[in-house]
């Protein structure tokens, strides 16, 4: 199943879970979302799966990943088509 990575703002909550919102903007698509999370395990990055405590306004199939940089929490989404 191919993965889009798209950008995306927060737009609140609804009942409990984080609303995202899509900017338009996609970046890398991948074949499967395993071509970008195995690299990231490999590197002992470990990124963490989140996607059930976010909703993303328009997308049925979504996966969103949060991982440390630095001081920063980096979360990166993909739209699964």
């Amino acid at each position: 199943m191919p993965a889009t990575e798209i950008e995306v703002t927060s737009a609140g909550t609804v009942a409990g879970n984080e609303l995202l919102v899509p900017t338009g903007k996609q970046g890398i698509t991948y074949d499967h979302l395993q071509d970008w999370l195995g690299p990231k395990l490999k590197a002992k990055a470990s990124p963490k799966d989140i996607s059930k405590k976010v909703l993303v306004k328009g997308i049925k199939q979504w996966a969103v990943f949060e991982e440390k940089a630095g001081a920063r929490t980096l979360r990166t989404v993909f739209k699964i088509t």
